[in-house]
């Protein structure tokens, strides 16, 4: 059966293993010699059974976890919904659409209490008698030249979108370093039962070379040299199995589970070939990409700042308005209207134009530079999959069956004396490099649609 790995998100199913917790501990036996209650004794076998009760069943959850199948799709949903810094840039992106409101908003209103005094500085004195002793207040908004707070509001909305594609971009990133965890960790699955049985084929030829060299048919070096392959293989495979248990930890952390929790196998990889041509992935990335829809907000948002730079050529107005109590005479009202002049506009107003026009020529060449490296990123990428899937055919139809008929021939040939040690140990490592170079284009191949996928936020798989 085929496994369809895709980029689609799908409710998780997975169990939480790993979350029991022994919180009993059996207590120390009594300090008394020869003496123990009947009660406290049955009181310590039942701690004794609920403790290794717990005991069995971590174990067997774990054992479960271990030996259940990993699937791709469940790690994907999970590493959705708990991985950190997904939730960071979705806090990231939540804080930003907080601000398009704050940035068009006006400028909080000023309350300013006073009073005028005549005779002595407390309020109220020669109120109704002096006209110029008062109380009272004034009321003060800025109010900025129209379609300022507009532009800034949609500065900031621009802001905010930015924000979301680098959230979408989060995603992808940790949804293709999940992808390609998982695929070396099917690699080193897949690995060592190949590294197995060639050990099996190597025990084979080292009992011929031996038993050649008790006749005095074979030259003891070939039996040393045998022997040293065997040496080689073990060290293969510690080293697949520490890589095995590096994945497992990556896994673990993009997961945002407890180190050590123990993971299911993953299934082997089939081949399946992406159905999208290099044309269709650049129309793509050109389409939804979010690095490139970022850039493209920023060159909107850096627009709509060269457009707010004309507007500060414009004056802003402070309104002001006032009551203030006479007393026995008549209230006095006050309003005014101050309007700032930008007298300075040559040093203040025309450099800042000058550096929001600036700004846009650099968001529009780094759109332009983005793009291209895009293009580079995902055609080296295509190429990558491409040969790693003619790879594939060759290994699977030709190099790998004929490198195994070749030495099994050889090996038949040497127990009869017909073939020399050599041709034989020469067959043995092309099957051993043959049948790890086929798993290893696999892995290459699905690691280079996991780096297109993360480009051009798309499955590339049908």
């Amino acid at each position: 059966m085929e496994q369809r790995l895709r980029i689609d998100t799908y409710p998780s199913d997975l169990a939480a293993f790993g979350r029991l917790k022994v919180t009993g501990q059996p207590s120390a036996y009594p300090s008394l010699p020869g003496y123990r209650s009947r009660h406290s004794a049955m009181q310590m076998n039942s701690r004794e059974r609920n403790t290794l009760g717990i005991g069995l069943l971590w174990l067997a959850v774990a054992s479960a976890a271990v030996g259940q199948e990993l699937r791709l799709n469940d790690l994907v949903a999970e590493a959705l919904a708990n991985n950190p810094e997904i939730k960071a840039a979705q806090k990231r992106y939540e804080a930003a659409r907080q601000r398009p409101s704050q940035a068009s908003s006006l400028p909080d209103p000023m309350f300013s209490p006073g009073w005028t005094s005549n005779g002595n500085p407390l309020p109220g004195a020669q109120l109704g008698v002096s006209p110029t002793s008062s109380i009272g207040f004034m009321v003060t908004q800025e109010v900025p030249y129209p379609g300022k707070r507009k532009l800034r509001g949609e500065m900031a909305a621009k802001d905010a979108e930015a924000e979301f594609q680098s959230y979408q971009a989060a995603q992808l990133n940790i949804l293709s370093r999940l992808k390609q965890a998982f695929y070396r960790l099917s690699y080193d699955y897949s690995a060592i039962p190949v590294l197995e049985r060639n050990q099996t084929l190597l025990d084979r030829l080292l009992k011929i070379t031996e038993a050649r060299y008790s006749v005095g048919r074979a030259a003891q070096q070939d039996v040393f040299k045998t022997q040293t392959q065997v040496s080689i293989l073990a060290a293969r495979v510690i080293q697949l199995e520490r890589d095995k248990a590096a994945r497992q930890a990556e896994l673990n952390a993009l997961l945002n589970r407890r180190p050590g929790q123990p993971l299911g196998r993953p299934p082997e990889l089939q081949a399946i070939q992406s159905v999208r041509s290099l044309d269709e992935l650049f129309a793509l990335a050109s389409r939804q990409a979010p690095m490139l829809t970022r850039d493209q907000r920023m060159i909107e948002r850096s627009e709509l700042a060269v457009n707010l730079a004309h507007k500060d050529y414009f004056p802003d107005f402070t309104i002001s308005g006032g009551y203030f109590n006479q007393g026995s005479m008549s209230p006095m009202y006050q309003g005014r209207v101050d309007i700032t002049v930008p007298l300075f506009y040559r040093h203040k107003q025309h450099a800042a134009l000058t550096e929001q026009t600036q700004m846009l020529a650099q968001a529009r060449r780094s759109y332009e530079a983005t793009n291209q490296n895009l293009h580079f990123q995902i055609q080296d990428e295509f190429l990558a999959a491409e040969a790693s899937w003619k790879l594939l055919q060759l290994y699977a139809s030709t190099t790998v069956p004929q490198a195994s008929l070749a030495l099994e021939s050889s090996m038949s040939s040497y127990e009869t004396g017909t073939v020399d040690f050599l041709s034989v140990l020469t067959n043995y490592m092309s099957v051993l490099e043959f049948e790890l170079n086929y798993y290893e284009e696999l892995q290459n191949y699905y690691m280079s649609l996991s780096r297109i996928e993360e480009m051009i936020g798309a499955p590339v798989l049908p």
